[in-house]
């Protein structure tokens, strides 16, 4: 296969998945749709039609080839390992009140949306069912992890609150998809089949999940927060988007993972920083102007480093 013929099949597989989000961009500045119609989508894509597709893919996986306890440790270990690299740059390069809203930008990415789309557009449900295990990782480590940094640079005049772990423990235990991993993974062990209908039902509403959610993060994306300072942005996405990719895939490929595994983690690891990531830094006192403009510009990035990284990975054919 030729080098061209390798690049179309790479832009194949990342630009539809971009496509939807400047799709979204544009609807919402036709007006087509609004922010009310943001939050529904989003809610549902939440607590619907992602917990039903992540099910899905899993009840229907053979997991005895794509289940590797080794795979969501070592994925849990480099999230872990990204995170505290990227707190100790923060420290040498930044001031106090930014650190805990950089380190959040820089390790937290949009795994269960831009990682599983593009998962499931290299590895079709293969891919699903790799990256529905990988986000039962994801969502503890990011959740967790991005709490202490937040908690520990939270600014604390005005009485402001200490954490409440308890309640940031029942959020995780409580997460849609969390539960459906929980609930999909033993009925996959025991091969259990859903009845025709109602797989093809769940298989309806589970097709909403990615036009809709990729849609509804092009909608929320604004580049106008840019204009107000873009230096520790363009570190923390820079950092997002090249440094982490780089060093966990290769650290991953050194202890011998490949094929689709090393390809799914890849992409969990290049994905953008997540837009949740806005709501906790604003509900922890956090610079929320920052973590707008590294969503921002990790986004816009995305696009062509995660392009360039599958066709490298490609062509060295290890993916």
């Amino acid at each position: 296969m030729s080098l061209i013929d390798i690049f179309l099949g790479t832009l194949g597989i990342t630009l539809p998945v971009f496509a939807m989000v400047f799709i979204g961009i544009g609807l919402k500045r036709l007006g087509w749709i609004d922010q009310a119609f943001v939050n529904t989508a989003s809610k549902l894509v939440f607590r619907g039609t992602l917990p039903t597709l992540i099910f899905l893919s899993l009840i229907g996986a053979d997991l005895e080839n794509t289940f590797n306890p080794w795979l969501l440790v070592f994925f849990a270990l480099a999230t872990l390992a990204s995170f505290l690299l990227s707190w100790a740059w923060s420290t040498w390069r930044h001031p106090r009140h930014l650190r805990g809203v950089y380190v959040q930008g820089a390790f937290r990415g949009n795994c269960g949306i831009v990682g599983m789309a593009l998962a499931s557009g290299m590895y079709g449900e293969a891919g699903l069912s790799i990256g529905g295990l990988l986000l039962g990782v994801v969502i503890l480590t990011y959740n967790v992890l991005s709490v202490v940094v937040l908690s520990f640079y939270r600014p604390r005049e005005n009485g402001a609150r200490q954490v409440q772990w308890r309640s940031i423990a029942k959020h995780i235990l409580t997460n849609p998809l969390i539960l459906a991993v929980l609930l999909a993974t033993p009925l996959a062990l025991l091969e259990v089949r859903l009845p025709h209908w109602l797989a093809t039902t769940g298989d309806y509403f589970a097709s909403l999940t990615l036009p809709l959610a990729l849609i509804c993060i092009g909608a929320t994306l604004s580049t106008r927060a840019l204009k107000k300072g873009y230096g520790p942005a363009l570190g923390a996405s820079t950092w997002k988007m090249v440094g982490i990719p780089f060093m966990a895939t290769a650290a991953a490929w050194s202890l011998g993972f490949e094929g689709r595994e090393l390809g799914v983690m890849f992409l969990f690891f290049a994905s953008p920083t997540a837009a949740a990531a806005f709501v906790m830094a604003k509900a922890m006192g956090g610079d929320e102007t920052l973590t707008a403009n590294i969503i921002a510009l990790t986004t816009l990035m995305a696009s062509i480093t995660i392009t360039a990284g599958v066709f490298v990975l490609r062509v060295a054919g290890l993916i």
